[in-house]
């Protein structure tokens, strides 16, 4: 399996929506952890792969970048993407160059300043993690592994074998860039020398083979806060990819997958509970027993409730993330009618109806 398309990693499509992407992603991130696999360097280098891929993929801004470039040639090679293949931000802003040569304008993504290639922030991740629902509502701190890339230690990124540095193009010069063709047809493209990064290795280091980073497993212990739900990111700035050329990292998010409540429904901010009544309940008035997020607790039934009414307890809800405030719980009562009823059931029911009044569907054809 070549590295470089990320959609043959993902065992995807070409035309696979977003979910459908997502849901490829997850799947094989459960088959290949390398918490699954202790000891298996194959399933742990399987797992940084299918990362890898889902993070150029999974954002929709980077899989388009992707599937433009590989339109144009640029795309899925082994040196396009940086280490390990695949198509990234700093692979576009060759293509951004060359617009802006054909239409005037400054550099992309990859162009380079005075002293060299300017240095370009890293790629963000994304990775999942299952909390259990009492988890989501009380917040817990939970392991995690991120299959990510960090510059090599030996060269320092640079890419060079120590004592030596990445050379001017002698072909574009250092623009990244060459011209094909005469006069008002001549169009660039980026340098066939250089790959369109206005620099050459001749020397690469021995230990990334030039690629001035390598891919590695981060482990990391995460606080997930309080009041996250099904699809909540949280945000850990500084821990994604590598910056290149001495740019700054990009940010790790943390998706939550919320095990569902047997008891509790999530609604907004708030979570509902079905409580079911008998019929003598409803009509008469009860104190009936509800759970709460701390307990159980009686509250009133009025008399005459009807099938659906819902009562509110103010502010005894799940937290809201970020808000420092509470949700409400919210309880809907539901009559519960028997299936079938014994002879005794069926006169009192009788003796009801006889003493109940008029029909109540009668005002639909007065």
């Amino acid at each position: 399996m070549s590295p470089s398309d990320p959609y043959k990693i993902l065992g995807v499509d070409k035309k696979a929506s977003q979910d459908e992407i997502k849901k490829a992603h997850r799947k094989l991130v459960r088959k290949h952890h390398p918490d699954h696999n202790p000891g298996d360097a194959k399933a742990e280098e399987r797992f940084k792969e299918i990362q890898s891929a889902y993070d150029i993929l999974g954002d929709p801004d980077k899989r388009k970048q992707y599937d433009r470039g590989s339109m144009f040639g640029m795309g899925g090679g082994a040196g396009s993407g940086g280490p390990g293949g695949g198509f990234t931000t700093g692979d576009f802003g060759g293509f951004q160059d060359i617009l802006s040569n054909l239409f005037g304008g400054g550099g992309g993504a990859g162009a380079r300043g005075p002293q060299g290639p300017r240095p370009e922030r890293g790629a963000d991740l994304e990775s999942a993690v299952a909390i259990t629902f009492e988890q989501a509502l009380r917040g817990t701190q939970i392991p995690l592994s991120v299959a990510t890339t960090q510059p090599c230690p030996t060269c320092r990124g640079t890419g060079a074998r120590p004592g030596t540095s990445p050379k001017v193009c002698p072909k574009c010069q250092g623009r990244g860039i060459e011209a094909q063709g005469q006069g008002v047809f001549s169009i660039t493209q980026p340098c066939s020398r250089c790959g369109g990064t206005g620099t050459v290795i001749e020397d690469p280091c021995a230990t990334c083979n030039g690629a001035g980073a390598q891919k590695t497993v981060k482990k990391y212990r995460v606080n997930i806060p309080a009041g996250v739900r099904e699809g909540s990111r949280v945000r850990l700035a500084g821990k994604g990819e590598a910056g290149r050329h001495g740019g700054p990292p990009g940010d790790l998010y943390v998706v939550t997958h919320v095990a569902p409540s047997p008891i509790f429904v999530r609604k907004g901010d708030n979570l509902e509970v079905e409580v079911p009544l008998t019929i003598p309940e409803a009509i008469r008035g009860a104190d009936v027993e509800v759970p709460t997020l701390n307990g159980r607790k009686k509250i009133r039934v009025a008399p005459g409730t009807q099938h659906g009414t819902v009562v509110k307890l103010r502010g005894e809800g799940p937290p809201k993330l970020g808000k420092g405030t509470k949700g409400d719980l919210l309880y809907r009562f539901v009559i519960d009618v028997p299936a079938t009823l014994s002879a005794e059931q069926s006169e009192a029911v009788e003796k009801l109806s006889a003493v109940m009044g008029d029909d109540p569907r009668a005002k639909l054809f007065s």
